[in-house]
């Protein structure tokens, strides 16, 4: 029912599908809680990075710079919201996008979803990811 890998408590009840990529229902520890502005796959110069995959990765790297600058880890996040212009090229990178996950944020899969939207603020990007984190007290 619970995975054990970070702070909060991860449940997975028998009777739902099984997840993969995502839990069911986080129950956070005791902690500050951190929300996180959406993230886009832009570099710290504005620029964009090219292509869903690019995107996705930087968006991830984004997000736990922004964690890290809140004191926060990738293990903290309770919740994952992706928003993508286009789900069926998502779907269709789902496998690396994985590994791109796995890098940035671990092993650790809280509450996720995905949003196919008609746009992004900025109109070039592909994916913004929007995340709530709770850092546990000490």
């Amino acid at each position: 029912m619970t995975d054990g890998r970070g702070p909060h408590r991860l449940i997975n009840p028998g009777s739902l599908p099984p997840p993969k990529g995502f839990a069911h229902a986080v129950v956070p520890a005791a902690g500050r809680t951190v929300y996180l502005g959406g993230q886009a796959g832009h570099r710290a110069d504005g620029s964009l990075e090219e292509g869903m995959l690019a995107q996705f990765d930087r968006a991830a790297s984004n997000v736990v710079e922004a964690l890290g600058a809140a004191g926060g880890r990738p293990e903290h996040l309770v919740s994952v919201q992706v928003f993508v212009s286009d789900a069926a090229r998502y779907r269709d990178a789902l496998h690396d996008i994985g590994e791109s996950w796995r890098r940035h944020f671990g092993p650790h899969y809280p509450a996720v979803s995905l949003f196919e939207v008609r746009g992004l603020f900025d109109q070039r990007a592909l994916v913004e990811l929007v995340c709530i984190a709770v850092v546990p007290e000490a």
